[in-house]
């Protein structure tokens, strides 16, 4: 049996195959660095070594948004996504509004699980003259890949709560998640954005040579952050103390959300609910001590958010075992 591994994207037209009687799935997800794709593939290689006849091969690098419409379209079986990304590809909104068959391909989207996406950390080197997320303006900012989930999620929140606007309050650079996380080791930005579940690995490595400062809003509340956060989106404090050089005095408001793992809907149902029962069935192994593989809960994974809907192998499991009812 073959373990899921990491592998640059090249090429989004893939479809699922047999290889010596052994059906290959396809998954794709974002930069192999970030906690959210450790998790997939954590989840694809429980599967195929706990399956027989099945094994996930795992693509990372590129964007969500994007990998959704290659799962919809049958060139993906499986990819990351999000109850608000997939909410507007069922619309036809935001970064889909270009793509005029985004909402009919929607309906082939169908979800195997959610799981914690994290906080977003908005950080600045500790002697930064950037306070917080207010004194942005002016500022060389990296918010994630432009046009995927993350970026928008994190201009709406400065946004939001600042009234400062990407492009024309602040410059919020064309990178990708390693290119942007390079830029900011080098010192070629001001503020470094990217979600996770502390501590992540990026900070990690930037403070064992340099302190850091989380920032945040003067003022997270209000009406119109609520009705920015919606229903899918929630309030999360970053902590004090979870890294050696990190300079907050106390915790740095900020917000989190769900991500999951979207599966094509025509995808045949008794695989969907075979890949499911093996990987929760072995839940055991994920034996990384990382925050973010205890995160994983069942409870979590079933809840209703947004529009998009439990594949039917997904939910039969669910049931089973009393997740849902």
């Amino acid at each position: 049996m073959h373990r899921a591994i990491f592998a640059a994207v090249a090429g989004i037209g893939m479809a699922a195959g047999a290889v010596a009687q052994e059906t290959t799935l396809k998954m794709a997800t974002i930069a192999p660095s970030l906690n959210q794709a450790i998790t997939m593939a954590t989840f694809a290689n429980i599967v195929t070594d706990n399956l027989d006849g099945v094994s996930i091969e795992v693509a990372a690098g590129g964007a969500a948004t994007l990998h959704m419409m290659e799962v919809a379209r049958g060139n993906l079986d499986m990819s990351m996504t999000s109850p608000v990304v997939a909410n507007l590809m069922t619309a036809g909104k935001a970064m889909y509004a270009k793509e005029k068959d985004a909402p009919e391909l929607a309906k082939n989207l169908h979800l195997l699980m959610w799981f914690p996406y994290g906080a977003y950390h908005f950080a600045v080197r500790a002697e930064s003259d950037i306070q917080t997320l207010d004194d942005i303006e002016g500022a060389t900012v990296f918010l994630g890949p432009q046009g995927g989930g993350a970026y928008n999620a994190a201009k709406g929140w400065v946004e939001a709560t600042t009234g400062l606007v990407a492009g024309e309050d602040y410059e919020a650079i064309t990178a990708n998640w390693q290119t942007g996380h390079q830029a900011f080791l080098d010192g070629k930005v001001d503020v470094y954005t990217i979600g996770c579940i502390d501590p992540c690995g990026q900070f990690v490595q930037f403070t064992e040579t340099e302190d850091i400062r989380f920032i945040g809003p003067e003022d997270p509340t209000g009406d119109h952050v609520e009705k920015w956060l919606g229903a899918f989106r929630y309030h999360e404090d970053i902590p004090a103390g979870s890294y050696d050089g990190q300079k907050n005095d106390g915790p740095v408001a900020s917000f989190g959300t769900a991500v999951g793992i979207a599966v094509r809907g025509d995808l045949d149902e008794d695989t969907v609910y075979s890949v499911t029962r093996a990987f929760w069935d072995n839940i055991e192994q994920v034996t990384s001590e990382a925050p973010w593989a205890k995160a994983i809960k069942i409870d979590f994974a079933v809840r209703k958010q947004g529009v998009i809907e439990l594949h039917p192998g997904a939910e039969r499991y669910y049931r089973e075992v009393g997740a849902i009812q």
